[in-house]
């Protein structure tokens, strides 16, 4: 099979869907491997490590496209890549299609079989998600301990706090993946935590292993009562495929104090308040109702190479599983690639998709 690795062209985006020792491995297996030059650039993999593991290097994206039967990325496909896309390719990236109607759209009509990282499940687990999680979660308490510097427009609140001082108060929305790892950063610091989860068996599990944080019963009432002393604010909950809830409303977020600060690292799922919208590296912030929120929709690119090394050692073996059998077969030996089919001849196939935008849903075969 001949696999294509373009170039990421989505703001400040510097991962790359493939590492050098992958393509090799892909290579000696008998397939073909096309990277566009410059792909690995931003995570520390220049052009000349693709080219000891054997791998064909091209300059424009569209001979990345027009010969690549398996298009491997790390993000969604920008308004300039979806016209390269064509029926009977595979395309294997990060869709979040619930967030985005267009882009679902968009993709039914290239004929293209679209395959979701986030949406592979395994186990009730998401393991092509969970390591881009940790590092959302890890990244929500170093971007929120920055924004609330008050040049930087937050209330001048460390979070750690020093001796004879308070530390600050970070709570997180849910439990999971990233909620976790962002309670793990936070009381590391010496933050005072409370983690928000509906899940009873979970909140045990958060109570032996946080030790320091606290946990409580995610209500709206307790949001209520939280929400005034709240410093830093971090909205870590998941649906798999599916819109994220909105948990926060303004009348929320009226009730924190000036100069908080609001990290969704749901946003790639529509975000978890109604005053979320997406935001880039470039432009990551922007206040409403006196907070500052931090929404960037692709938050692990800022640490593109511990990124990409986190996200290819997940990818490489379901990569291999499509270019050794092809579709069908692959789904027959791994059946959670199934749960991965978002978009197949034309038809939404994930369930959670379909009903987030009111589209027909269809099964791939």
């Amino acid at each position: 099979m001949i696999i294509g690795v373009p170039k990421e062209v989505k703001d400040h985006e510097y991962r790359v869907a493939l590492l050098p020792s992958a393509a090799y491995q892909l290579i000696q297996r008998g397939h073909r491997v096309i990277v566009q030059q410059g792909a690995g650039v931003g995570a520390g993999y220049p052009d000349q490590d693709y080219q000891q593991a054997g791998a064909t290097l091209v300059a424009d994206p569209t001979e990345v496209y027009g010969v690549a039967e398996l298009v491997v990325k790390v993000k969604e496909p920008q308004a300039s890549e979806i016209p390269l896309l064509r029926p009977g390719q595979i395309l294997f990236t990060y869709l979040h299609l619930a967030a985005s109607k267009p882009l679902t759209e968009a993709l039914q009509q290239t004929g293209v079989t679209a395959i979701a990282y986030e949406t592979i499940e395994v186990n009730r687990r998401l393991p092509l998600l969970e390591p881009m999680s940790e590092i959302a979660g890890r990244m929500s308490v170093l971007v929120g301990g920055y924004y609330l510097a008050k040049h930087n427009g937050g209330s001048g609140v460390l979070l750690g706090g020093v001796p004879g001082v308070l530390p600050g108060k970070v709570v997180v929305l849910g439990g999971g993946v990233s909620g976790i790892n962002a309670a793990r950063m936070a009381t590391g610091l010496g933050a005072d935590v409370t983690v928000l989860e509906v899940d009873v068996e979970r909140m045990r599990f958060l109570d032996i292993t946080l030790h320091t944080a606290h946990t409580l019963y995610s209500s709206e009432a307790h949001l209520l009562e939280v929400l005034p002393a709240v410093d830093l604010l971090i909205g870590a909950v998941l649906l798999p495929g599916a819109k994220a809830p909105k948990l926060i409303s303004r009348e929320m977020l009226r009730r924190m104090r000036p100069g908080s600060v609001f990290v969704d690292i749901a946003i790639d799922q529509g975000g978890c308040s109604v005053t979320s919208r997406p935001t880039t590296h470039h432009d990551p912030v922007y206040t409403e109702e006196g907070v500052i929120h931090y929404c960037v929709a692709n938050m692990p690119g800022a640490y593109a190479r511990t990124a990409t090394q986190a996200l290819t050692n997940v990818t490489s073996r379901f990569i291999e599983l499509l270019a050794d059998h092809g579709l069908a077969e692959a789904c027959q030996r791994q059946p959670a690639l199934k749960s991965g089919i978002n978009v197949f001849n034309r038809q939404v196939t994930h369930r959670a998709v379909a009903d987030a935008h009111g589209l027909p849903f269809g099964l791939p075969f």
